[in-house]
């Protein structure tokens, strides 16, 4: 049984993402699996698509629904 997929967006940082998720660039290829991770949502990171927290002190995006 596969684990529900939660995407959660952090204050002032990246989307949260846990659970059985396939990550894929443009292409269909897919980036290798993890169970939880956080991808970037102020362009800032190295490691894109992944955040690696260069957003600290710059980015500023607090969302609620």
């Amino acid at each position: 049984m596969s684990k529900k997929v939660q995407i959660k967006v952090m204050d002032n940082g990246g989307f949260r993402v846990t659970g059985e998720v396939e990550l894929m660039d443009m292409e269909g290829n897919p980036f290798p699996k993890k169970a939880a991770f956080s991808l970037c949502r102020c362009g800032q990171s190295l490691k894109m698509p992944y955040c690696d927290g260069n957003h600290k002190g710059t980015f500023d995006s607090c969302v609620r629904a």
